[in-house]
Protein backbone atom coordinates (compact mmCIF):
# COMPACT_ATOMS: atom_id res chain seq x y z
CA UNK A 1 0.00 0.00 0.00
CA UNK A 2 1.22 3.05 -1.34
CA UNK A 3 1.58 5.74 1.82
CA UNK A 4 -0.23 8.98 1.04
CA UNK A 5 1.75 12.31 1.57
CA UNK A 6 0.15 15.69 2.73
CA UNK A 7 0.51 19.30 0.68
CA UNK A 8 2.63 20.41 3.22
CA UNK A 9 5.35 17.24 3.34
CA UNK A 10 5.09 17.37 -0.65
CA UNK A 11 6.06 20.69 -0.99
CA UNK A 12 8.86 20.85 1.81
CA UNK A 13 10.40 17.95 -0.22
CA UNK A 14 10.20 19.66 -3.68
CA UNK A 15 12.88 22.01 -5.16
CA UNK A 16 12.11 25.88 -4.44
CA UNK A 17 10.68 26.76 -7.91
CA UNK A 18 7.84 24.03 -7.38
CA UNK A 19 7.06 25.61 -4.22
CA UNK A 20 3.95 27.69 -3.32
CA UNK A 21 3.20 30.19 -0.69
CA UNK A 22 -0.17 29.79 -0.92
CA UNK A 23 -0.10 25.88 -1.87
CA UNK A 24 -2.90 26.41 -3.94
CA UNK A 25 -3.41 26.62 -7.83
CA UNK A 26 -1.17 28.52 -10.03
CA UNK A 27 -3.38 31.44 -11.81
CA UNK A 28 -3.27 33.37 -14.67
CA UNK A 29 -1.13 36.14 -12.66
CA UNK A 30 1.55 33.13 -11.59
CA UNK A 31 1.99 32.25 -15.46
CA UNK A 32 2.86 35.66 -15.97
CA UNK A 33 4.76 36.27 -12.79
CA UNK A 34 7.08 33.04 -14.47
CA UNK A 35 7.64 34.26 -17.62
CA UNK A 36 8.43 38.10 -16.13
CA UNK A 37 11.12 35.80 -14.53
CA UNK A 38 12.13 33.57 -17.23
CA UNK A 39 12.89 37.28 -18.49
CA UNK A 40 15.02 38.67 -15.75
CA UNK A 41 16.96 35.66 -15.67
CA UNK A 42 17.53 35.65 -19.70
CA UNK A 43 18.94 38.77 -19.07
CA UNK A 44 20.97 38.03 -16.34
CA UNK A 45 22.83 35.15 -18.32
CA UNK A 46 24.23 37.80 -20.53
CA UNK A 47 26.27 39.51 -17.39
CA UNK A 48 25.36 40.79 -14.16
CA UNK A 49 22.44 44.31 -13.94
CA UNK A 50 20.92 46.26 -11.50
CA UNK A 51 16.80 46.67 -10.95
CA UNK A 52 16.87 49.55 -12.99
CA UNK A 53 19.27 48.23 -16.15
CA UNK A 54 16.57 45.12 -16.04
CA UNK A 55 13.68 46.99 -15.88
CA UNK A 56 15.04 48.60 -19.19
CA UNK A 57 16.20 45.44 -20.93
CA UNK A 58 12.84 43.54 -20.11
CA UNK A 59 10.71 46.19 -20.68
CA UNK A 60 8.78 45.52 -17.49
CA UNK A 61 7.79 48.14 -14.86
CA UNK A 62 11.04 48.33 -11.84
CA UNK A 63 8.93 48.09 -9.14
CA UNK A 64 8.52 44.33 -10.92
CA UNK A 65 11.63 43.79 -11.25
CA UNK A 66 12.32 44.60 -7.32
CA UNK A 67 9.46 42.24 -6.27
CA UNK A 68 10.38 39.42 -8.55
CA UNK A 69 14.12 39.67 -7.55
CA UNK A 70 13.21 39.57 -4.16
CA UNK A 71 11.41 36.55 -4.17
CA UNK A 72 13.95 34.83 -6.87
CA UNK A 73 16.88 36.12 -4.76
CA UNK A 74 15.05 34.06 -1.82
CA UNK A 75 14.60 30.82 -3.62
CA UNK A 76 18.86 31.05 -4.93
CA UNK A 77 17.23 31.78 -8.79
CA UNK A 78 19.69 35.08 -8.51
CA UNK A 79 22.27 36.39 -5.85
CA UNK A 80 23.80 39.40 -5.29
CA UNK A 81 26.82 40.49 -7.44
CA UNK A 82 29.66 40.65 -5.19
CA UNK A 83 27.61 42.27 -2.52
CA UNK A 84 27.11 45.11 -4.94
CA UNK A 85 23.67 46.55 -6.15
CA UNK A 86 23.73 44.27 -8.72
CA UNK A 87 22.38 40.47 -9.71
CA UNK A 88 23.36 37.66 -11.32
CA UNK A 89 22.58 34.46 -11.97
CA UNK A 90 22.12 32.56 -8.26
CA UNK A 91 23.05 29.17 -7.37
CA UNK A 92 20.02 27.21 -7.76
CA UNK A 93 19.82 28.13 -11.13
CA UNK A 94 23.69 27.08 -11.35
CA UNK A 95 23.35 23.73 -10.07
CA UNK A 96 20.30 22.72 -12.66
CA UNK A 97 22.93 24.47 -15.66
CA UNK A 98 25.61 21.87 -14.10
CA UNK A 99 23.52 18.93 -15.26
CA UNK A 100 23.37 20.24 -18.64
CA UNK A 101 26.01 19.15 -21.17
CA UNK A 102 28.12 21.78 -22.65
CA UNK A 103 27.06 20.40 -25.89
CA UNK A 104 23.44 20.79 -25.06
CA UNK A 105 24.13 24.01 -23.93
CA UNK A 106 25.60 25.33 -27.12
CA UNK A 107 22.80 23.89 -29.50
CA UNK A 108 20.31 25.87 -26.54
CA UNK A 109 22.35 29.06 -27.25
CA UNK A 110 22.70 28.77 -31.02
CA UNK A 111 19.14 27.46 -32.07
CA UNK A 112 17.37 30.80 -32.14
CA UNK A 113 20.21 32.49 -34.47
CA UNK A 114 20.42 29.56 -36.48
CA UNK A 115 16.69 29.53 -36.99
CA UNK A 116 16.94 32.99 -37.92
CA UNK A 117 19.70 32.46 -40.09
CA UNK A 118 17.30 29.59 -42.28
CA UNK A 119 15.00 32.28 -42.87
CA UNK A 120 17.40 34.99 -44.04
CA UNK A 121 19.52 32.68 -46.50
CA UNK A 122 17.41 29.73 -47.51
CA UNK A 123 19.49 26.69 -47.07
CA UNK A 124 20.49 24.66 -44.34
CA UNK A 125 22.59 25.87 -41.35
CA UNK A 126 24.45 23.70 -39.01
CA UNK A 127 26.56 24.15 -36.24
CA UNK A 128 29.88 21.92 -35.49
CA UNK A 129 32.50 21.12 -32.63
CA UNK A 130 36.19 20.42 -33.00
CA UNK A 131 36.66 17.17 -31.98
CA UNK A 132 40.69 16.56 -31.85
CA UNK A 133 41.50 17.04 -35.64
CA UNK A 134 38.09 16.62 -36.55
CA UNK A 135 35.33 18.34 -37.17
CA UNK A 136 31.82 16.97 -35.07
CA UNK A 137 28.54 17.98 -36.70
CA UNK A 138 25.96 18.49 -33.85
CA UNK A 139 23.15 20.15 -35.34
CA UNK A 140 20.82 21.31 -38.17
CA UNK A 141 18.49 22.87 -39.43
CA UNK A 142 16.49 22.60 -42.70
CA UNK A 143 15.82 25.16 -45.43
CA UNK A 144 12.15 25.43 -47.01
CA UNK A 145 13.47 24.50 -51.00
CA UNK A 146 12.79 21.41 -52.22
CA UNK A 147 15.90 20.49 -53.13
CA UNK A 148 17.74 19.83 -49.87
CA UNK A 149 20.64 18.79 -48.68
CA UNK A 150 21.04 15.87 -46.22
CA UNK A 151 21.98 15.72 -42.64
CA UNK A 152 25.21 15.87 -41.84
CA UNK A 153 24.26 15.39 -38.11
CA UNK A 154 26.08 13.01 -36.12
CA UNK A 155 28.99 13.11 -38.79
CA UNK A 156 32.66 13.60 -37.98
CA UNK A 157 34.74 15.10 -40.65
CA UNK A 158 39.01 16.51 -40.99
CA UNK A 159 39.01 19.71 -40.40
CA UNK A 160 41.13 20.49 -44.38
CA UNK A 161 38.03 19.17 -46.08
CA UNK A 162 34.86 21.33 -44.48
CA UNK A 163 34.49 25.54 -44.13
CA UNK A 164 34.32 24.62 -40.77
CA UNK A 165 37.15 22.88 -39.51
CA UNK A 166 39.15 25.94 -41.92
CA UNK A 167 37.62 28.67 -39.32
CA UNK A 168 38.57 26.76 -36.54
CA UNK A 169 42.28 26.27 -37.40
CA UNK A 170 42.41 30.17 -38.24
CA UNK A 171 42.00 30.40 -34.02
CA UNK A 172 45.43 28.09 -33.69
CA UNK A 173 48.49 29.16 -32.53
CA UNK A 174 51.53 28.63 -35.64
CA UNK A 175 52.57 25.29 -33.68
CA UNK A 176 49.23 23.76 -33.59
CA UNK A 177 48.41 24.32 -37.46
CA UNK A 178 52.36 22.85 -38.64
CA UNK A 179 51.06 19.76 -36.17
CA UNK A 180 48.06 19.78 -38.69
CA UNK A 181 50.16 20.32 -41.80
CA UNK A 182 52.56 17.34 -41.14
CA UNK A 183 49.48 14.60 -41.00
CA UNK A 184 47.94 12.86 -44.16
CA UNK A 185 45.69 14.78 -45.67
CA UNK A 186 42.64 12.23 -47.56
CA UNK A 187 41.26 13.85 -50.74
CA UNK A 188 37.69 13.41 -50.33
CA UNK A 189 36.67 14.91 -54.09
CA UNK A 190 38.87 15.86 -56.72
CA UNK A 191 38.23 19.56 -55.39
CA UNK A 192 39.85 18.91 -51.61
CA UNK A 193 42.78 21.08 -50.99
CA UNK A 194 45.57 18.57 -49.69
CA UNK A 195 48.52 20.72 -50.24
CA UNK A 196 49.63 22.01 -46.92
CA UNK A 197 51.21 25.39 -48.60
CA UNK A 198 47.40 26.01 -49.75
CA UNK A 199 45.67 25.34 -46.54
CA UNK A 200 48.07 27.72 -44.79
CA UNK A 201 47.20 30.24 -47.31
CA UNK A 202 43.81 29.26 -46.92
CA UNK A 203 44.09 29.85 -43.15
CA UNK A 204 45.88 32.95 -43.31
CA UNK A 205 43.09 34.12 -45.44
CA UNK A 206 40.32 33.09 -42.80
CA UNK A 207 41.89 34.73 -40.04
CA UNK A 208 41.50 37.91 -41.84
CA UNK A 209 37.91 37.59 -43.48
CA UNK A 210 36.32 35.74 -40.49
CA UNK A 211 34.75 33.61 -42.77
CA UNK A 212 35.45 30.33 -45.31
CA UNK A 213 33.94 29.04 -48.18
CA UNK A 214 34.59 25.75 -49.55
CA UNK A 215 33.29 24.30 -52.76
CA UNK A 216 32.72 20.82 -53.24
CA UNK A 217 35.59 19.63 -51.47
CA UNK A 218 33.62 17.35 -48.86
CA UNK A 219 31.31 16.35 -51.15
CA UNK A 220 29.69 16.60 -55.04
CA UNK A 221 28.11 19.46 -55.50
CA UNK A 222 27.72 20.58 -51.80
CA UNK A 223 29.10 23.79 -51.05
CA UNK A 224 29.29 25.60 -47.40
CA UNK A 225 30.55 28.50 -45.84
CA UNK A 226 31.53 29.03 -42.28
CA UNK A 227 32.19 31.76 -39.27
CA UNK A 228 33.32 30.88 -35.87
CA UNK A 229 31.74 31.03 -32.70
CA UNK A 230 33.36 31.80 -29.22
CA UNK A 231 32.29 31.27 -25.62
CA UNK A 232 32.86 33.76 -23.12
CA UNK A 233 36.39 33.27 -22.38
CA UNK A 234 37.18 33.99 -26.14
CA UNK A 235 37.90 30.41 -27.20
CA UNK A 236 36.37 29.33 -30.51
CA UNK A 237 34.17 26.32 -29.70
CA UNK A 238 32.16 25.93 -32.79
CA UNK A 239 31.28 26.58 -36.01
CA UNK A 240 28.45 28.33 -37.39
CA UNK A 241 28.44 26.80 -40.86
CA UNK A 242 25.42 27.26 -44.20
CA UNK A 243 25.64 24.41 -47.35
CA UNK A 244 23.28 24.01 -49.97
CA UNK A 245 23.50 22.56 -53.50
CA UNK A 246 26.49 23.94 -55.80
CA UNK A 247 23.79 25.01 -58.13
CA UNK A 248 22.21 27.32 -56.50
CA UNK A 249 25.20 27.74 -53.83
CA UNK A 250 27.30 29.74 -53.45
CA UNK A 251 24.31 32.47 -54.42
CA UNK A 252 24.98 36.03 -56.42
CA UNK A 253 24.52 37.85 -53.25
CA UNK A 254 27.89 35.98 -51.67
CA UNK A 255 28.34 39.06 -49.50
CA UNK A 256 25.14 39.30 -47.79
CA UNK A 257 25.29 35.17 -47.44
CA UNK A 258 28.92 36.10 -45.08
CA UNK A 259 27.65 39.13 -43.92
CA UNK A 260 24.35 37.34 -42.07
CA UNK A 261 26.98 34.41 -41.46
CA UNK A 262 28.88 36.37 -39.36
CA UNK A 263 25.77 38.60 -37.70
CA UNK A 264 24.82 34.93 -36.43
CA UNK A 265 27.81 33.70 -35.29
CA UNK A 266 28.41 36.85 -33.35
CA UNK A 267 24.82 36.37 -31.80
CA UNK A 268 25.49 33.14 -31.08
CA UNK A 269 28.86 34.27 -29.29
CA UNK A 270 27.46 36.89 -27.32
CA UNK A 271 24.73 34.20 -26.47
CA UNK A 272 27.48 32.39 -25.33
CA UNK A 273 29.06 35.27 -22.95
CA UNK A 274 31.56 36.54 -25.52
CA UNK A 275 32.58 40.14 -25.22
CA UNK A 276 33.20 41.47 -28.72
CA UNK A 277 34.81 44.39 -27.21
CA UNK A 278 37.64 42.58 -25.53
Amino acid sequence: MVEKRSAEETSKSSPPFLRSKAGGRSSGGSVQSVERAFAILRSLSSSPAGISELARRTDLPTSTVARLLATMDDLGAVARADGANEYRIGPFVEEIAGTVSPVQRLIAAARPPMESLVEVVSEAVGLAVPTGYDMHYIDQLECPNPVQVRDWTGERVPMHVVSSGYVIMAQWSDEAVERYMVRDHEAYTKRTVTDPARMRSRIAKVAVDGYCWTLEEYAENICSIAAPVFDASGSAVAALHIHGPGFRFPPEDVQGVSDALLNHAALISRRLGYDWRR
